[in-house]
């Protein structure tokens, strides 16, 4: 079965590179060409719906809005860090459960010396590779195709059947995998990444441990009514592709210190400093500020109107501080790094 993640996935992606402002708008803009009419693929997802809309119309839903911001933000950083890996002299990229990844056609300037392998299950795979040969002629020379399960197969060795060499400096892009995939293939694909030269370097992004701890207790009954819908349209998204591994809280560093790898950046998806960094327009606004603003007044009207209505509400006390409010929002954000092979 192919991946209902890449699809939605891509599809932020697609909405994104609409943004009228180049400042803040996703760069990728083969990604509408490649998912083509993504209604076709069985994915009922609000990203994937805006794909029919205009633009503006898209951007009144906060949930296309939250899509699209967190789309722009990976797709920036990882684009920034690959063009510091190839000025750093990496001759390889490898794509790890690529999707419908772009940067091997959209970037081929950039990557024209460059070896670039895309890894991914056989069933997406499949349909990516015919929708490359669809719109775009067919892959670049420089393109390798690896089909894997990397649940059951050695990375390493399917690799090399297929002509890596671990001997060189290597960029790999690992966007949206983490989570799914058990604690063992994970430090099995890290500690892979920490046997390559001094100078390699990997982006990813990650949960911690307490999000997935967090999933598997939520009872539903204790929502509060305005957020139900949201919640469990995403518990619905990762019912077939449920979230199994976290970092523990705080333990990124000592993680990736195990693989001989440093830490180069870390940073929450929709913190500060991303947002500041990748969805602030050149007026000072933000990518989806008025939807995101409108969603938290109806969301305060509805809490308002549920007391009124003499529903129940947290007992005295129980109501989190701001502190306590950021320090859960922190918890149980969307993280994004980048480490380097130690020198």
């Amino acid at each position: 079965m192919i991946s209902r993640t890449s699809i939605f996935v891509a599809a932020g992606r697609a909405v994104g590179a609409r943004e009228p402002d180049p400042s803040v708008r996703n760069p990728d803009y083969l990604a509408e060409k490649l998912l083509g009419d993504a209604s076709t693929l069985d994915v009922d997802h609000p990203a994937v719906r805006a794909l029919s809309l205009s633009y503006d119309e898209a951007m009144k839903d906060v949930e296309v809005v939250n899509n699209v911001r967190m789309m722009t933000i990976r797709t920036r950083f990882i684009d920034d860090a690959l063009e510091r890996a190839i000025a750093g002299g990496a001759t390889q990229v490898v794509i790890l459960g690529a999707g419908f990844d772009s940067h091997a056609y959209r970037c081929q300037t950039l990557l024209e010396r460059v070896t670039v392998f895309e890894v991914d299950r056989p069933p997406t795979q499949a349909v990516k590779k015919q929708r490359v040969n669809d719109v775009l002629g067919g892959p670049p020379k420089n393109l390798t195709y690896v089909a894997i399960d990397f649940q059951h197969e050695d990375l390493r060795e399917a690799l090399m059947r297929h002509g890596y060499d671990p001997a060189q400096r290597t960029f790999f892009i690992l966007e949206g995998v983490t989570m799914y995939v058990p604690e063992e293939a994970i430090r099995g694909t890290f500690q892979f990444v920490g046997s390559h030269p001094p100078g390699s370097s990997i982006v990813f992004d990650f949960v911690y441990r307490a999000m997935i701890d967090m999933l598997a207790q939520i009872d539903m009954a204790n929502i509060p009514p305005a957020q139900k819908p949201y919640v469990q349209r995403f518990l619905n998204l990762i019912k077939d592709e449920p979230w199994v591994f976290g970092i523990p809280v705080g333990g990124e560093r000592e993680f990736l210190a195990e693989f001989g790898l440093e830490l180069r950046e870390a940073f929450a998806i929709g913190g500060e400093e991303s947002l500041k960094r990748y969805v602030t327009k050149s007026d000072g606004t933000q990518v989806g500020a008025q939807a995101i603003a409108e969603a938290m007044a109806r969301m305060a009207q509805r809490a308002q109107a549920a007391q009124a209505a003499g529903q129940s509400t947290p007992p005295e006390g129980a109501q989190m501080s701001p502190e306590r409010m950021r320090e859960q929002q922190r918890l149980m954000a969307y993280q994004l790094a980048e480490a380097v092979v130690a020198g």
